[in-house]
């Protein structure tokens, strides 16, 4: 800054830092009111579910998971049933536990073994059917 000698000067640099101040409290009201508004529950379950749909692999990382969820459950009431002995509960909800982890980490290789497995079965159910139609065919 440059030395005020004069009223004059002393007064246009006043004026000056107040101007400042003025415009640099607005800009940090606005501020204040923006970080308030993003704080608020509603906008921050808003902005996480937006960034959570908005990855390409969510629609498949739900899927993972449920099937998971699902294969963890199913063990469970498999091996367990309606027991009510505790310690057959607490290996049912390891077995849930274990292979709800293992189902969820491992969907991948498991789509394509299922989808192997279904064409193998409806390719030999349409061999069988092809031959047991040409052999009726054949015997007319």
């Amino acid at each position: 800054m440059q030395k005020i000698t004069t009223g004059a000067e002393l007064k246009s640099a006043i004026q000056e830092l107040e101007y400042k101040q003025a415009s640099e409290w607005t800009l940090l009201h606005e501020q204040f009111h923006t970080a308030y508004e993003s704080l608020k529950p509603v906008n921050l379950i808003k902005s996480t579910f937006s960034e959570l749909t908005s990855t390409p692999d969510f629609k498949e990382n739900i899927l993972d998971t449920t099937l998971g969820l699902a294969a963890g459950y199913l063990s469970k009431k498999m091996v367990v049933g309606a027991t009510h002995n505790p310690l057959k509960q607490i290996l049912g909800t390891v077995l849930q536990f274990a292979i709800t982890n293992i189902v969820s980490k491992n969907t991948d290789g498991i789509k394509s073994t299922g989808d192997a497995l279904l064409k193998r079965i409806f390719k030999k159910k349409n061999e069988s059917e092809g031959k047991s139609s040409t052999d009726i065919s054949d015997s007319f």
